[in-house]
């Protein structure tokens, strides 16, 4: 067992930064990637939202929270790959903007929200680009921003390659934090701030209790199991679609390669007792596909 947790983990993402005990360590980390804000308190609000009427679906966030001047976060853990995950984004932020509503009288003045994915992959569309931390916003034919109260934040972690010696910022000390926390024995001298030490205080598995130790080692297996999964899907589609593009074309080949993988990702995660809402935000495929497997 590691010394500390894997931030990257249900238990551990939330265990960090979804307690009230811990939200100065979540407060810290926004302010670090959201350079137009700074937060000065947050409360955690339900994570699960409804539609508006009953046929609408509902949104599961990993973590919602309310600043103190009203805005609302969304901070999410996307450990795989899907097909629709910028959809999914946006189809989750319409949730906090729903809410605002007011009955009777309304000017339709709206709080901000932002939309952060902390991402254990890389966009496909961003893999030659070397930025990690992309911030999105609505802005018109003139790259001119037309409305800022609704941000996108994604932060493409396998990009980040730095060693400790090179941590410059305290970005730089919160992108080692969720790459190598749960590979460190001790304490590294860069981050030896009183944030970073309440941290690694939380993040010592040794202090856990036998129920948040038993806990954690789930969350780890699953964690471990989605990757091991994708992994092996990934280089089985690749191999597939190879030959498949040799005798249709290199094009469509790809393209069932693609399609196999998810198959294959599908009947694992079934297969784990995975809710079929989660097996289609990660694989893309239509539950009708999903039930027939």
């Amino acid at each position: 067992m590691e010394k500390y947790i894997n931030p990257l983990t249900d238990f551990g993402f939330k265990k960090l930064f979804g307690t009230e005990p811990n939200k100065d360590l979540l407060i810290d980390f926004l302010n670090q990637i959201l350079p137009d804000k700074k937060i000065k308190d947050l409360s955690y609000s339900a994570t699960e939202k409804l539609g508006l009427t009953q046929v609408d679906r509902k949104a599961i966030f990993d973590l919602y929270c309310i600043g103190d001047n009203g805005e609302r976060f969304i901070v999410e853990m996307q450990k795989a790959k899907q097909n629709y995950f910028k959809d999914r984004s946006v189809f989750y932020a319409s949730f906090p903007i729903q809410e605002q509503a007011k009955k009777k009288n309304w000017d339709y003045k709206l709080e901000p929200v932002y939309s952060v994915g902390i991402l254990d992959f890389v966009f496909d569309d961003h893999k030659n680009d070397a930025e990690l931390l992309h911030i999105v916003e609505l802005k018109d034919h003139n790259g001119e921003v037309f409305y800022d109260k609704l941000k996108f934040v994604y932060l493409e972690l396998p990009k980040f390659k730095k060693k400790e010696e090179d941590l410059d910022s305290q970005f730089d000390k919160w992108m080692y934090v969720f790459t190598h926390l749960s590979q460190l024995s001790d304490r590294p001298q860069k981050l030896q701030d009183r944030v970073f030490s309440k941290l690694f205080e939380a993040a010592e598995i040794a202090k856990f209790t036998p129920d948040e130790r038993v806990a954690y080692e789930d969350s780890l297996k699953y964690y471990r199991d989605i990757k091991n999964v994708v992994d092996t899907s990934k280089e089985e589609g690749i191999r597939e679609g190879i030959q498949a593009g040799i005798k249709e074309g290199r094009k469509e080949g790809l393209k069932e390669g693609r399609q196999l993988r998810n198959v294959e990702i599908a009947k694992e995660l079934k297969k784990s007792g995975v809710s079929i809402d989660i097996i289609i935000a990660t694989t893309g495929l239509s539950e009708e596909v999903i039930q027939s497997l």
